[in-house]
Parts: structure tokens; sequence; C-alpha cells
């Protein structure tokens, strides 16, 4: 019995990691709610599958962040640190993976249509 016991590692870096990453997924909840009011418009021109699809598609949204969220807390319980440092981190990408996706489509048509020369309003 003279062995220590071994002190478990300190985890406050993670727990402030999870907070934070959980914030951030919250603030992503806000602009989807705004994003939510706004998506019945797509029924503006009439009931279509399409319109269904977006409305259907951006109603489930919060589904996502909500799972990975109780998910990464589950493996902060179980002492699984990585995994509960990863699924905390994907609570919030989605929005900036839409975002990265919107910049590089915009990026690459002007790219693809000479610059910024289209959108100048006093071109020769």
């Amino acid at each position: 019995m003279t062995e220590l016991a071994e002190q478990p590692k300190r985890r406050t870096g993670l727990l402030i990691w999870m907070i934070v990453s959980q914030l951030l997924a919250l603030v992503s909840l806000v602009i989807w709610a705004v994003m939510a009011g706004l998506s019945v418009m797509a029924f503006d021109s009439g009931v279509s599958t399409e319109a269904w699809t977006v409305v259907i598609l951006v109603w489930s949204y919060p589904i996502i962040p909500i799972l990975l969220v109780i998910a990464g807390w589950i493996a902060y319980a179980k002492r699984r640190n990585g995994l509960a440092a990863v699924l905390s981190g994907l609570s919030f990408a989605p929005p900036l993976l839409c975002i990265l996706l919107i910049l590089i489509a915009d990026l690459s048509w002007f790219a693809f249509n000479g610059g910024g020369v289209s959108i100048t309003p006093f071109a020769p």
C-alpha cells in the first residue's frame, strides 16, 4: 500500500473548449432561428417538392448540434477526451462549412468570369 494513487489528468482546457464550442453552437442556433423563419417563404410560389425539401432541411438543422453536444458530454464523462473535443467542435461546424462553401463558390465564379470586371458600374 505504499503506492500512490495516480492523480487523474486535469481537463480544464478541454472543459473550456467544450463550453466555448457550445456557445458557438448556440450562436449558430440563433442564426438558424432567423433562417427558419425565412424558409417558409419557399412556399410563396406555391407548394412543391423543392419547397418542402428546403423547409425540412432548414428546420431539421438543430438536431445535429444537439446530438453532437450530448455525445460530447457523454464522451467527457467517460474520460474519452479526444472524442469529446472533436464532437464538441463539430457541433458548430456546419455553419462554418456552409460559409466556406459559399466563399469558394463565389471566388470560383469571379475567377471564371473575369474577376471584378463584371461588377464595375462604369465598364467601358
